[in-house]
């Protein structure tokens, strides 16, 4: 009895050993709770069928608490996550910091393949630091039927005083068409993301080459006086409550006649399972002022990987099978080409199937193309980035910065108080970090 008992713990000990050679290695990914992120994670399947060897976890959390959650992660050198969802915000920062592995991918992967814009963005000193899954830029998506109605050809390069103009025209709140719906909620990533747009067409900036905050310079107080103006007299009540969500809700019950937002909105407004206007709606450049310059956003959601990990072979199959043009391929086999990842690669819009189920392709790439991080100002800037400054104390100020455009935008303040308040709060933290005395 004795020997047959250690011959099955010598047997049961060599099959552990066994199997410990080929055990799982575990991926923590951390994502957002969008669409095209949870639909990675239903198709990842395929992905673990063809690698065995490696077992996915996922966390999946919404936008803010991501971002908390990664910061917080990759500062501390916690290793909690091997692949991280990051945006063009982050990507920068922490590449410089060295914070993050530089990529390095294989010609069957066709880095070159990836728009130059979403590419650069993603990249510090030419060495690319984070993948995009998706992309946007911001664009003009009004109602062609009431464009037409009012006997105006949108241009496909309008300007703001076009817009207006459109915006009057159309403007039938009795019938529950509000003119023009855009941003008011508060935060850098939503109000400010399209205020600072406005800004850059009308020649202001963030801040001067020697880090000093221009809140107070009229290409500021010319862009909030007309947006306050132009919300308060053609666009829906409660406007500073709302954000992209809420304007998609809007915009697919018909109640919105123009509106300037993100690319991927395009693919939303169009569906005739959601939109009750998807054969209404026609696409143009977003609008422009002063100069085209910075009038449009750049914004990817990208894969990267932590500097120091212990898994990176592992989390660099997964990045880039995530990435990749057969990922892209294998969404459209199973949700058809309109529901595809759009904003990252040549290949994609240079597909004939994509351009029939997607109408608003040609429009979106022209807005990704034209999109420039590195000279997004008239004014020569010191920091890159179009709709944000990618330096670590932005956050914080365009948080302040935001909460004070939704107070004038709703009333509560004027545009010049608003403006007052917002230079001093940004000026408070540029001294504190050290930027100037």
């Amino acid at each position: 009895m004795k020997l047959t008992t250690r011959l099955s713990l010598s047997a049961a000990l060599v099959m552990s050993l066994c199997g410990a050679s080929h055990a799982e290695t575990e991926l923590v990914v951390a994502t957002v709770n969008n669409g095209h992120m949870i639909e990675m994670q239903k198709l990842s399947k395929n992905f673990e069928q063809a690698n065995p060897d490696i077992k996915l976890k996922w966390v999946t959390l919404e936008e803010g608490v991501l971002r908390q959650r990664v910061t917080t992660d990759i500062a501390t050198k916690g290793g909690q996550f091997d692949v991280m969802t990051i945006g063009m915000y982050e990507t920068p920062i922490w590449g410089k910091k060295g914070w993050l592995q530089e990529l390095k991918t294989d010609a069957k992967y066709d880095a070159d393949d990836i728009l130059p814009a979403m590419r650069n963005g993603l990249s510090v000193d030419g060495k690319m630091f984070a993948v995009p899954f998706y992309g946007e830029s911001s664009m003009l998506m009004y109602r062609k039927d009431l464009a037409d109605k009012a006997g105006i050809k949108v241009a496909d390069k309008p300007t703001w005083t076009d817009i207006k103009a459109l915006a009057a025209k159309i403007h039938d709140p009795k019938n529950g068409v509000y003119g023009i719906c855009l941003r008011g909620k508060p935060g850098w990533g939503d109000n400010m993301a399209f205020l600072t747009t406005l800004v850059n067409t009308n020649g202001g900036q963030w801040f001067d080459t020697s880090w000093k905050p221009q809140l107070e310079s009229q290409p500021w107080k010319d862009s909030i006086n007309f947006y306050v103006d132009l919300l308060k007299n053609y666009g829906p009540p409660g406007s500073s409550a709302n954000s992209f969500n809420e304007i998609l809700a809007l915009y697919n019950e018909g109640k919105c006649g123009m509106w300037i937002d993100a690319t991927i909105a395009a693919s939303f407004i169009t569906d005739p399972k959601q939109s009750k206007v998807a054969d209404k709606v026609a696409f143009a450049q977003a609008p422009t002022a002063v100069t085209p310059k910075g009038a449009n956003w750049l914004w990817a959601w990208a894969l990267a990987i932590p500097s120091g990990s212990k898994k990176v072979d592992a989390a660099s199959k997964f990045v880039t099978w995530a990435t990749s043009k057969e990922y892209i391929e294998l969404v459209a086999k199973t949700n058809g080409w309109a529901h595809v990842p759009t904003g990252t690669r040549k290949s994609t819009y240079a597909n004939p199937e994509f351009q029939k189920a997607a109408k608003f392709a040609a429009a979106e790439k022209a807005a990704i193309d034209s999109a420039n991080p590195s000279d997004s100002t008239l004014p020569k800037s010191p920091y890159v980035g179009v709709q944000f400054a990618a330096i670590p104390e932005f956050q914080a100020i365009g948080a302040t910065v935001g909460q004070e455009m939704s107070a004038a935008l709703a009333g509560k303040k004027s545009v010049d108080a608003a403006l007052k308040a917002s230079q001093v709060a940004a000026e408070r933290e540029m001294k504190k970090a050290g930027y100037y005395k």
